[in-house]
């Protein structure tokens, strides 16, 4: 699935498909409405929710609490308590990015409502990290993972990581140092050094926030 999103592919059947994810089509929906642009899989726009580009400064801190209040129904999966700090982070900056989601909304508010867990949220975050061995589906990476220093969410010390690749991933042209997005510890894709930064800065933003009422 998410081979077809990065590459910009669609078909009535895969956008039925992802129409059920309730978490990532109304975010995708929405940046695609607020830049004028007609499909929601538009590979901008999915640029823009996994990775981070432009198009996230598109979205209005109205439109974005509109998109969390009634796509998401974050009012009534969340506490009244819980709903007003998400309020003030909008208006502190936040963005309709994935790491904003993961980070700043603690429970999994897709068909599974329970609490995120650090581990949990290093997991589904979309992690970077660059390439520097290649063995067979095994690839390893240098990268940074989340941790809690001193009761705060924070990226620690690059460390090394070896996560493999499934039968079914269509990353196969991979070199040593190439810079690869990872998801649930599966590579994801190849991207430049500007994207990279892109996402490093989005993710650090939803730290921030995140580490506002921590």
């Amino acid at each position: 699935m998410f081979d077809y999103l990065k590459e910009g592919l669609s078909n009535p059947g895969l956008e039925v498909l992802l129409r059920k994810f309730k978490t990532l089509y109304p975010y995708l929906k929405k940046i695609a409405w607020s830049n004028d642009i007609k499909d929601p899989f538009d590979e901008r726009v999915v640029e823009a929710y996994w990775i981070g580009n432009e198009l996230l400064d598109g979205v209005s801190k109205k439109e974005l609490y509109q998109n969390l209040l009634e796509d998401h129904g974050l009012k009534k999966k969340l506490t009244p308590k819980e709903f007003s700090r998400l309020k003030e982070k909008i208006d502190e900056g936040a963005l309709p990015h994935h790491s904003f989601h993961v980070f700043n909304i603690w429970k999994r508010t897709g068909h599974m409502q329970v609490p995120h867990t650090l581990e949990s949220m290093d997991e589904c975050r979309i992690g970077w990290g660059k390439t520097t061995e290649i063995d067979g589906p095994y690839i390893t990476i240098k990268t940074r993972p989340l941790k809690f220093l001193e009761n705060k969410l924070a990226l620690g010390e690059e460390t090394t990581r070896r996560i493999v690749r499934r039968l079914d991933n269509q990353l196969d042209d991979i070199k040593k140092g190439d810079i690869i997005t990872v998801h649930w510890g599966s590579p994801c894709e190849i991207i430049t050094k500007k994207e990279a930064l892109m996402l490093e800065r989005f993710t650090l933003l939803s730290i921030r926030l995140a580490n506002k009422y921590l």
